[in-house]
């Protein structure tokens, strides 16, 4: 096949060369050109080069920037609080035992004759009250309603008052008398606006221990515990709250003080149901406490099963 010159002739068509067959040793070393993998060494020296100088200045962007981040961020708060913050100024409402088991879900279920069932769940809490039980070392008082104090203070959880909710009852357990323990997630610099009076919509229980509390001793954010959506009430009649049916306005806020631990509610089931699921649903009770018993949005409350066999 010919081809045009650029002078008017015509010349020979010069097909693609195929590539020259390489061994497999002259692909990593071709001592006819001196290259090592298809490169001189100077090339190679030229690519490490490039590269090295490359990552040196990523790494060196990627500091300034994170210091740069760093220096905005405060060990001691958060930038955003509250009612700027994603986690709002609506506390949740949690339980304990949680099992690990996420099958269990919510269920506390349990024979308090079998011990390997009871002593699961007692495994459960005493590992949840390690911190509470192991406090040496922490700068911490003991506090008071009317009592004056700095929110730097820590104030001791006291777990001496939890009563027959105690260690050395089992929690209950063994005598199917179970305790559940209630606390509240930490918001940082949340304060509670508590119920002095009674409010329309609380439980007769709670408006009987609200109206026999000392006026100064209900700086407390309520707790009560109920069927949830109205079942199983005939069997909440024999509950017990420890050591108050309330979390002490005193723990508040929370603002990262060293050595914290929020306030605990233990409720003790005396006698539930034998073989039948008790449906609870625990509901925290304060101004600034936004109720939903929703499933999908629920706030203010928590709810969990309790089946003894």
């Amino acid at each position: 096949m010919s081809k045009n010159n650029g002078k008017g002739g015509k010349g020979e068509f010069e097909f693609p060369q195929p590539a020259k067959k390489q061994t497999f040793s002259q692909m990593i070393y071709d001592p006819q050109d001196g290259t090592f993998f298809g490169r001189t060494g100077k090339s190679w020296s030229q690519l490490m080069l490039f590269y090295t100088i490359f990552y040196i200045v990523l790494a060196a962007l990627f500091t300034i920037c994170m210091q740069g981040l760093l220096s905005t961020v405060n060990d001691d708060e958060p930038k955003w609080k509250l009612h700027d913050s994603l986690i709002g100024t609506n506390p949740g409402l949690g339980f304990r035992p949680l099992s690990e088991q996420t099958e269990r879900g919510s269920v506390i279920s349990f024979d308090g004759k079998k011990d390997a069932e009871s002593d699961y769940w007692i495994g459960l809490i005493d590992d949840f009250l390690r911190e509470y039980n192991h406090t040496e070392g922490r700068q911490m008082q003991h506090c008071s309603f009317g009592q004056a104090r700095n929110h730097s203070d820590v104030c001791v959880v006291n777990i001496d008052l939890f009563g027959s909710c105690s260690k050395a009852n089992n929690y209950g357990y063994k005598t199917n008398q179970p305790c559940i323990f209630l606390k509240l997630n930490k918001i940082y610099g949340w304060e509670p606006q508590v119920y002095e009076e009674e409010q329309k919509g609380m439980p007769d229980d709670l408006k009987k221990v609200i109206n026999e509390t000392k006026k100064e001793e209900r700086q407390q954010i309520w707790v009560s515990c109920n069927g949830h959506l109205g079942k199983d009430k005939e069997h909440f009649e024999n509950i017990r709250y420890f050591p108050t049916q309330g979390f002490p306005s005193y723990y508040y806020p929370y603002q990262n003080q060293k050595g914290y631990l929020s306030p605990l509610v233990a409720v003790q089931f005396n006698s539930p149901p034998k073989g039948q699921m008790l449906d609870v649903e625990c509901r925290a009770w304060a101004k600034n406490i936004h109720y939903s018993g929703s499933a999908r949005d629920r706030m203010g409350s928590v709810t969990f099963q309790v089946i003894v066999d």
